[in-house]
């Protein structure tokens, strides 16, 4: 039986995101009239500028009220249909607390609704935060997390020119990683090596190449780290890493598009370690669930295709974070857990998928999901090759599977701590521990 995750305490999934859980909504009924300086400019620094500044991905700054006033009517469009910022989740059901959780409430879309009705007023300057520091050029995004200047290790792909109009092209070099020594990884995070370089970077994959003592890495291997356009990378929950072994290479899988000018750019991965004798106790999985292979989908013309495709467990496992993968024609993408009992669990639901933004879900610590050994993984996907999916290039061909972005794909990149029975009863009863002091907690709330 199909249930939400609200009843599957028992069961060791973690619902710890939803029980107790309400969104800080700041009310707009009690402003009269919202202003930038005030009201608009803290959202726009906390959920925007990320991309919205000067040099970044996104086609205009919104730092202040002059650079952000032409575009009002087109913000407000975007956050109510909640296009912007790119938070493509069902917040109906599954999981609902991310470590990286970008989306707007309701509060705060209300707000900057109710300033772009009331006339996208400036407000007093003196209101203005104070601006946020940015680092120059791109910046590496997780320096500041380990208090670093730099990553501990810099891996770049050789170069590759892109011509002005040329078809799509998959750069696969092989390059050393330089490690002598065994180490261990607590955090990854991919970019393209230019500004110019992400107009014509899709995505970049690498996969780790030495010789494993690990007999699940062995199994299956997964991969190092996945880039695409909306995501950075991964920090590694507390006590988890990779490892990566003298002698390592690693191969990358870089798609790069067409555009109207030549391009030369490459990729970089910056690679954050433990400290030397700090190894963590878990080692994370990032594995690729869903429809691979010529024959995995066949969507007609002119038609909304489901397709479903399964992936067991090879031991317990507690779920980090759940990244969707489509093109064009992608709608949807569900990620549920098929419990030994039979019982079917949603964790995450992607109703609204988008193209442009391959975001990566990371759960939070208290919410990630845990499932028993048995469990297998369902992945679903819907395709819309009909004329009502505005990105659909041609709704009255034939779509299969395949690389290029007019074919389709639909799989999911799935970040997996595998856990011992042992492990996983521990994990499973600190959660109810845990569960039981926020129910008290709340108790007592006034």
């Amino acid at each position: 039986m199909r249930t939400k995750l609200l009843s599957t305490v028992m069961l060791g999934v973690s619902i710890l995101g939803i029980i107790g859980f309400m969104p800080g909504i700041v009310s707009a009924q009690a402003l009269e009239t919202p202003t930038f300086s005030k009201n608009i400019a803290p959202i726009f620094q906390a959920k925007c500028e990320a991309c919205h500044r000067p040099g970044s991905m996104a086609p205009m700054s919104l730092r202040t009220y002059e650079e952000a006033r032409p575009w009002a009517r087109g913000i407000k469009e975007r956050v109510l249909q909640r296009q912007m910022p790119p938070w493509h989740l069902d917040k109906t059901v599954g999981v609902q607390e991310f470590k990286n959780d970008r989306s707007l409430s309701d509060g705060e879309i209300e707000l900057i609704v109710k300033w772009v009705d009331g006339g996208a007023q400036p407000g007093d300057p003196k209101d203005m935060p104070p601006p946020k520091i940015w680092p120059d050029g791109q910046g590496w995004n997780y320096t500041a997390i380990f208090d670093q200047k730099e990553p501990d290790l810099i891996i770049r792909s050789t170069p590759w020119t892109q011509k002005g109009g040329a078809n799509d092209t998959w750069w696969k070099p092989t390059v050393p990683t330089g490690v002598t020594e065994a180490r261990w990884v607590r955090a990854i995070e991919v970019r393209p090596g230019t500004i110019k370089g992400r107009k014509i970077t899709h995505h970049a994959n690498s996969d780790l190449l030495q010789n494993e003592p690990d007999e699940l890495i062995q199994a299956g291997p997964g991969r190092f780290m996945e880039w695409a356009v909306g995501k950075e990378g991964e920090v590694m929950r507390p006590n988890s890493g990779k490892l990566l072994l003298p002698g390592s290479r690693i191969l990358w899988d870089i798609h790069y598009s067409a555009t109207d000018e030549d391009i030369t750019d490459f990729v970089e991965m910056g690679i954050y370690f433990y400290p030397k004798g700090q190894e963590p106790k878990y080692r994370q999985h990032l594995l690729r669930m869903g429809n691979t292979g010529s024959a995995a989908i066949d969507i007609p013309p002119n038609t909304i295709k489901a397709t479903e495709s399964f992936y067991p467990l090879r031991q317990a496992a507690r779920i980090e974070s759940f990244q969707p993968h489509m093109h064009l024609r992608g709608k949807a993408m569900s990620l549920e857990a098929i419990l030994p009992s039979g019982q079917t669990v949603v964790l995450s639901h992607v109703d609204n998928f988008n193209f442009n933004w391959h975001s990566s879900y990371v759960y939070a610590d208290n919410a990630a999901p845990l499932l028993p050994r048995g469990t297998v993984m369902k992945v679903t996907s819907w395709h819309d090759n009909t004329a009502a999916n505005r990105a659909n290039p041609d709704p009255n061909v034939w779509v299969g599977y395949g690389d290029r972005t007019v074919d389709e794909m639909g799989h999911a990149w799935v970040n997996v701590t595998y856990l011992t029975d042992e492990e996983y009863a521990a994990e499973v009863e600190a959660r109810r521990e845990q569960l039981a002091r926020r129910t008290q907690a709340a108790g007592k709330l006034p």
